[in-house]
């Protein structure tokens, strides 16, 4: 739907792909393939918005009924967008109760990506690839950093500008994030907002999970 421009973010030039996720979300992760898609379309702009789900108080503890609730989801969200969980993550990272999942540890080495290269998108796919195939502990500043080194990162610049972005910084940015999330009438994660001018339009990026092309099209239209 459309939504009145009182409503859209900021008025922007060009096209722009507001994407609301966190990097702990497993549908986020189901949905990488159709962000991935939206980095093949030729002008247009994405725009990542950190949503937080498991920041702050929301941070949880690895618990079996925390693995029995999300591999539900993950089961299901490997069956419907084809995307790999892999054994270390299932039987390693969802058996160590002393592990804890926080969204904000990532998101400031995503945002801190973003400003030494503009590499945000890429640090974000790394990351969900880290945590849901390779079972790593993606809070851990040590693994991000060194996802950070993989992705060819100036060690030195990244270490600085996580350190300047982590804290108050990045809890500026969830909120900011959550603020948009009402504003558009998103609901939840993950949320894409489609932006020309001050028109925005909230996609059902849903109904195109294993449709790449069909995605572009809507994108390109």
């Amino acid at each position: 739907m459309e939504s009145k421009a009182a409503a859209a973010p900021v008025a922007a030039k060009g096209a722009v792909l507001h994407y609301i996720y966190d990097p702990l979300c497993g549908w986020c992760y189901g949905a990488a393939p159709l962000l991935q898609a939206a980095r093949e379309v030729g002008g247009l702009r994405i725009a990542l918005h950190g949503g937080g789900m498991l920041a702050g108080s929301n941070r949880k503890q690895v618990s079996s009924q925390l693995r029995n609730y999300v591999m539900q989801h993950d089961h299901r969200i490997a069956a419907m967008t084809g995307q790999p969980f892999g054994d270390d993550y299932f039987n390693g990272l969802l058996l160590d109760t002393t592990a804890v999942l926080d969204s904000e540890p990532p998101i400031a080495a995503i945002l801190a990506a973003e400003a030494v290269a503009g590499r945000g998108l890429t640090l974000l796919a790394r990351i969900q690839v880290a945590h849901y195939v390779r079972g790593l502990q993606v809070a851990d500043s040590a693994v991000l950093r060194s996802l950070a080194a993989e992705i060819g990162l100036d060690q030195a610049l990244f270490d600085s500008k996580f350190a300047e972005l982590g804290g108050a910084a990045t809890q500026t940015h969830i909120a900011a994030s959550r603020a948009l999330l009402t504003r558009v009438g998103g609901q939840g994660f993950p949320t894409f907002v489609l932006q020309r001018g001050t028109q925005i339009e909230v996609l059902d990026a849903g109904r195109f999970f294993g449709q790449a092309e069909a995605w572009k099209a809507v994108l390109s239209a």
